[in-house]
């Protein structure tokens, strides 16, 4: 029995850290998995060289969840990634997303068990990212962009949504920096101090006005977080309808149009690192 889920990155409008509350949509860069059963026993491996602690969670978590002892079934798990690793574009999210789905698809099947629906892999996945420590709010607003797609904003101490539509399909640039940072790794504290900057950017989300919030979110936590801030400020002087940084960072990306990606692609060439063209995803996590 063999099964693949591609699951989508997502970028992001609100960063939820400083209140609890976020907002993100989901691009074109994602993570596929291949679930394959076996005898017995859980392996995991990925294309990018990362630690497979999150993979094996997920694994383990779908196992607990339909009472399987890895004695006697298991499970061999590949991930392929076009998504750049911690850099603030979900792809613990999309990770963990398409581990559960893929895995849960497999057993469900193998077994005739009732498959998990969409909210209890999203929840499984966003547990097993705690467990693992790569995120800090549970992100279920960075959980939810990947899985369904589109634009969400949400509660994250909840796990609801204050809104789940599509999003207009704009053409996506990610400008990714010649180093990482891991969301894990990042001082909460020193974000929420600019918890009331965030609760205004967060107003514009809620009314829909998502690239204004984005625009926001990206100048306040770039500040927090010692980023450049010129990068979102020349991406917008050169056209963008909108620019900033997404999640903890690394990553910054550019919601434009099609005047204006050369002139975006062109003044951020000045910048070390690499220019990643993509797209707004509005079909989230599926299996293909």
């Amino acid at each position: 029995m063999k099964k693949t889920v591609r699951s989508p990155g997502s970028a992001t409008i609100i960063n939820a850290i400083a209140t609890g509350f976020g907002s993100a949509f989901g691009i074109g860069l994602d993570i596929k998995c291949e679930a394959k059963s076996k005898n017995n026993s859980i392996s995991c491996s990925n294309d990018v060289g990362a630690d497979s602690e999150l993979m094996e969670l997920c694994v383990e978590k779908v196992f607990k969840h339909y009472n399987i002892s890895k004695d006697e079934f298991g499970i061999e798990v590949k991930t392929k990634s076009s998504l750049p690793m911690a850099s603030g574009l979900s792809s613990s999210s999309a990770s963990s997303n398409a581990i559960v789905k893929a895995v849960s698809s497999v057993i469900s099947d193998e077994f005739d068990l009732r498959p998990l629906d969409d909210l209890e892999i999203i929840n499984m996945a966003i547990d097993a990212s705690l467990d693992a420590g790569v995120t800090i709010t549970g992100s279920f607003d960075d959980a939810t962009a990947s899985y369904f797609g589109g634009v969400v904003v949400t509660d994250n101490k909840k796990r609801e949504f204050i809104i789940k539509e599509k999003m207009q399909d704009y053409p996506i640039l990610v400008y990714m920096p010649n180093f990482y940072s891991k969301s894990g790794d990042s001082n909460p504290e020193r974000m929420k101090l600019l918890a009331p900057l965030v609760e205004t950017a967060f107003e514009f989300a809620k009314q829909k006005n998502y690239l204004k919030a984005l625009n926001l979110n990206g100048l306040i936590y770039s500040a927090t977080l010692g980023f450049d801030s010129t990068i979102a400020i020349d991406a917008l002087q050169a056209g963008a309808i909108a620019s900033g940084l997404s999640g903890t960072g690394s990553s910054f990306v550019a919601v434009v149009n099609d005047n204006s990606i050369d002139d975006v692609k062109e003044i951020w060439g000045k910048y070390e690192g690499k220019i990643i063209e993509t797209n707004v995803d509005n079909e989230g996590c599926v299996l293909i």
